[in-house]
């Protein structure tokens, strides 16, 4: 088979071209951190690719972020079909068309055609998400949107540059749709800066190569990552793996959490992943078109072979089946806007099946990614200009094999992306951070604990018509443990009103809050989820978290059944209890099967009574509650309590 061929190329060449290649499109991101208008891709939420003529990806950057990776060709060959026989040196189209393989429409896709005298060669396309495309709140996510049409504009493909001379018209007619039209037209100029850079950089190649010798070399990287994902699948044995992660409600229906079900099987060197049995779309912005989908599949396995450069030779070994009209395949006009919910749900069930093949990379569950955004008029100027605050935060990986998770990490959405600085928000909108630091115990206990999460709090400044939208997940279906590990904390926003000490609990899902000047607003991230039985853990090891003020004494004790006196907290000195712990392990091994079993009813009883903690709650008795109320929430409990007694009882001694 053709594509399976030894390559033709000999060594030396082939190995320069497919690392130029990749620092052609890390040269894009160069070229887009110092050119871009808005705050959001400076802080890289962006992507870049160099495409083959037949649109398929040829090399992606070391930093672009995971959610981006497998869903760059769709777009670039939903452009080829529009504009087949009809493209010019100089066009530059853009395309963020979720239903053609993109991910959400603030995912907005610059493409441009790269041509060798009047040969067509290849593509070069940017992705930046762009702080607001319209929609009905600013920065284009409602959570309560079902449908596309609240969410902000489609951009089916079109020419922005046309022969090289701007359709100044059609970009104007863009940028008046969104809340922050300047930002749009330079971001637009920067993202077309970058293809260009990819365009000279990949002529020079044929300049010095020839260009049978560069097109040569765009297919035999493809095929050299196949082989070699091929062979390492084959290595394998054959089977499958099943597996179920949450999304944690459909705001517009009854309780229970929304199960993403997964089937992986590999036979041969090649692997199927099935989703039957995953729940139908939801009447919000958290469904999946299939492009995003297929990514998460992607990044997902890709984690588990970090040493190959990703292109579309890694696609080619991999078969994905979705049910349609399923939350991980939504067709138009279904609201898709918050696909980054299953995206996450997707990734951390593959790195569970992939951590039982792998054992050695094994890894829990992750904490999820979260977008605080927020708009109105900046009271702090005479013009009271528009603003746009879209923050996300950092949070903890899960325990792994051997190794404690990593603290204080971006999401596995999109790990290139920057912890986003205080200072610069602080610049561009009318907010104060008053607190952001690690987060005491939001790690998942395990013999190898989950990363830790943060607490950030912020106050709004002087400010009018302003309104808060948050959109994240894991406030029930609670990141969790594997091999006996235990489960993190539950995310969500609390806000203080201005002028009032009570606390507001906000949740996980809602989109346009009226907030005002003086309001404050916290959130945490959790942790990762813990790895191995947390009764296993090295005492020195949860003494050490206690100095680094990552875990409580209290939560020592409960958590690890390690008793710790404290001698000088002042000079970081401590002490276990070594016949107290061993007395606390041994009376938390004989009861704590009971405690993941006891009634829900009476859990909610303890917890409303002040006699239970939220991670008691969670951590010893396997109960979710309703937050802010705490009455026990009976379907999502029980979907929860299977969960723990699969991934955590199951593997207590």
């Amino acid at each position: 088979m053709n594509k399976m061929m030894k390559p033709g190329l000999d060594p030396v060449t082939f190995e320069v071209l497919k690392n130029s290649f990749i620092s052609s499109v890390d040269q894009m991101a160069e070229r887009m951190l110092r050119t871009c208008y808005s705050f959001v891709i400076y802080n890289r939420d962006f992507s870049n690719g160099l495409h083959d003529s037949d649109g398929n990806c040829v090399a992606q950057g070391n930093q672009d972020i995971a959610v981006h990776v497998g869903t760059l060709h769709f777009t670039c060959k939903d452009v080829i079909r529009a504009f087949e026989g009809n493209m010019l040196p100089g066009d530059v189209y853009a395309i963020n068309d979720p239903y053609a393989g993109g991910t959400h429409f603030s995912d907005v896709r610059l493409i441009r055609p790269i041509f060798d005298e009047d040969h067509l060669i290849g593509f070069s396309q940017s992705n930046g998400h762009w702080s607001d495309l319209g929609g009905s709140v600013p920065g284009s996510f409602d959570v309560a949107a079902r449908e596309m049409f609240r969410e902000g504009m489609r951009i089916t493909p079109i020419r922005l540059f046309h022969g090289g001379r701007f359709c100044a018209d059609v970009a104007n007619m863009i940028a008046a749709n969104t809340r922050d039209p300047q930002s749009i037209i330079g971001d637009i100029h920067s993202q077309a800066q970058a293809t260009q850079v990819a365009e000279v950089d990949l002529l020079r190649l044929v300049k010095k190569y020839g260009r049978s010798q560069v097109m040569q070399g765009m297919q035999e990287v493809q095929d050299y990552v196949e082989r070699a994902v091929r062979q390492r699948i084959a290595a394998l044995p054959d089977g499958s793996w099943e597996t179920v992660d949450y999304i944690d409600r459909d705001p517009a229906g009854s309780e229970g959490m929304i199960p993403i079900r997964i089937k992986m099987t590999i036979k041969g060197d090649s692997i199927h992943y099935d989703f039957a049995g995953s729940h139908p779309t939801i009447g919000s912005i958290y469904n999946s078109a299939p492009g995003a989908t297929f990514s998460a599949v992607v990044a997902g396995m890709k984690t588990f072979f970090p040493d190959l450069p990703l292109n579309s030779g890694f696609y080619r070994m991999i078969e994905v089946i979705a049910p349609k009209n399923s939350v991980v395949s939504a067709e138009w006009p279904v609201a898709v806007t918050g696909f980054l919910m299953p995206f996450e749900k997707i990734m951390n069930a593959i790195f569970e099946m992939w951590s039982k093949i792998i054992p050695e990379r094994a890894i829990a569950c992750a904490f999820n990614l979260e977008y605080l955004l927020a708009g109105g008029r900046d009271a702090r100027k005479e013009d009271k200009p528009i603003f746009m605050f879209y923050e996300w935060l950092p949070g903890g990986w899960g325990g792994r094999n051997g190794k404690d998770g990593a603290d204080v990490t971006t999401a596995a959405f999109g790990t290139g992306l920057m912890s986003q600085p205080n200072e610069g928000n602080e610049r561009v909108n009318p907010t104060h951070t008053v607190e952001f630091q690690i987060l005491r115990d939001s790690a998942g206990p395990g013999k190898w604990r989950g990363g830790t999460g943060v607490q950030k709090t912020s106050v709004l400044l002087k400010s009018e018509n302003a309104v808060m939208s948050y959109i994240c997940d894991r406030e029930r279906a609670v990141v969790w443990g594997v091999e006996g590990g235990l489960p993190s904390m539950p995310h969500g926003l609390s806000i203080k009103q201005a002028g009032s000490d009570e606390e507001i609990w906000l949740g996980s899902v809602f989109s346009d809050y009226p907030v005002q000047t003086g309001d404050q607003f916290a959130r945490p991230t959790a942790g990762g989820g813990g790895f191995g039985d947390p009764l296993e853990r090295d005492p020195a090891k949860v003494v050490e978290d206690v100095i680094d003020d990552y875990v409580s004494i209290e939560r020592a004790a409960l958590d690890y059944g390690v008793v710790i006196r404290a001698i000088d907290p002042d000079l970081c000195q401590y002490e276990v209890d070594t016949e107290a712990t061993e007395a606390l392990r041994a009376e938390i091994r004989s009861k704590r099967k009971d405690w993941a079993r006891m009634d829900p009813e009476e859990v909610s009883r303890l917890y409303k009574a002040g006699e239970l903690g939220k991670l008691d709650v969670l951590r010893r008795h396997a109960v979710i509650l309703d937050w802010e109320t705490g009455e026990a929430l009976e379907k999502t409990t029980a979907q929860f309590r299977e969960s723990f007694e699969k991934r955590t009882v199951a593997h207590w001694a």
